[in-house]
């Protein structure tokens, strides 16, 4: 997406900017490239700086939904732009290891927001411009725990980001990503749901489950569940019979913290914190994120989703435990 948007406090005449990617798609740690493309206007102009921003919405309790800025590189200090002068600057920006996923099987995940913003400043002047949009595709290691989802049955429910650090995971960032799921039929009539969180880093990837138990004689309850894998390690585990095997003990109403790192598993005490065989990786994600889309949002397209985001605060949020 390309936008040019004149400074409205410069009035008719003033600079224009395109920024251009290379390409929107990319994975957590990976890099944004592209130009920024300047037109001068009427007159000579100051340039102060010129910034580009990663931004997306967050879900903040009861203060309800916000912008967060949770990236930013300046990509060109003081100049002067000579009237009707083209200017190019090239950037590469790098892309947070805790990127939210916005893709997955070629499907977009609803309600995940992310683009690129470019602010020019001149004059004392800031216009902020529109939102470039980009995707972000998971890693394999994050996508081997999707495909495990996919093999078990898990339907896909929704997705959001949530302000808040997870209990006893480094994160950089001031939100995680929730991937909400309905359980695989056999565990239908006991738990209510299952959210998915990855966190991921440059040595690997932290899973974290939450199950929301049925209520009976005890009430509901939620159980928590992380596992943690190198990005290697993430490609050969067999993701699904963990998860399978963790499920089981949450329906059987252990309630205890289940995960461990590989083969091994470990109880961990408390609820504190975020709320076998592998085949053939195919579009099983995808395909249940597109039907859940279809279901949820019909034919709600980026560029109308995109259009909100403009004026309002942005943030980060509290660290939940």
């Amino acid at each position: 997406m390309v936008f040019k948007k004149m400074l409205q406090k410069l009035g008719v005449g003033g600079p224009s900017v395109d920024t251009v990617l290379a390409d929107p798609r990319v994975t957590p740690g990976g890099t944004l490239t592209g130009e920024v493309r300047i037109q001068g206007g009427d007159g000579e102009a100051e340039i102060e700086h010129i910034a580009l921003s990663l931004v997306t919405r967050v879900e903040r309790g009861d203060r309800g939904q916000g912008m967060v800025e949770f990236h930013r590189v300046v990509v060109s200090g003081p100049a002067k732009l000579a009237a009707k002068q083209d200017r190019t600057i090239p950037f590469s920006i790098p892309v947070p290891w805790e990127a939210p996923i916005t893709e997955v099987g070629g499907q977009r995940l609803p309600r995940m927001e992310l683009g690129l913003r470019t602010e020019l400043s001149i004059a004392k002047a800031v216009d902020k411009g529109d939102l470039d949009p980009v995707h972000v595709l998971p890693l394999e290691s994050q996508d081997a725990v999707l495909e495990a989802f996919g093999q078990l049955g898990f339907q896909f429910k929704s997705a959001d980001l949530e302000a808040g650090r997870i209990y006893g995971i480094r994160q950089e960032l001031p939100f995680f990503q929730e991937i909400e799921f309905y359980p695989p039929q056999q565990f239908g009539g006991r738990i209510n749901e299952v959210e998915l969180t990855t966190v991921a880093s440059r040595e690997g990837i932290v899973v974290v489950l939450e199950a929301d138990k049925r209520g009976g004689f005890g009430g509901g309850q939620d159980v928590i569940g992380r596992f943690e894998a190198t990005h290697r390690e993430a490609l050969e585990l067999d993701w699904a019979r963990m998860f399978h095997e963790w499920l089981e003990r949450v329906a059987s109403r252990r309630s205890s913290m289940f995960g461990g790192r590989g083969d091994h598993y470990e109880d961990y005490d408390g609820h504190h914190g975020h709320r076998g065989h592998r085949g053939h990786r195919g579009g099983g994600m995808g395909g249940m994120v597109a039907g859940a889309a279809a279901g949820v949002v019909g034919g709600m397209m980026i560029g109308e989703m995109l259009d909100g985001f403009g004026g309002e605060d942005e943030g980060g949020g509290d660290e939940e435990g």
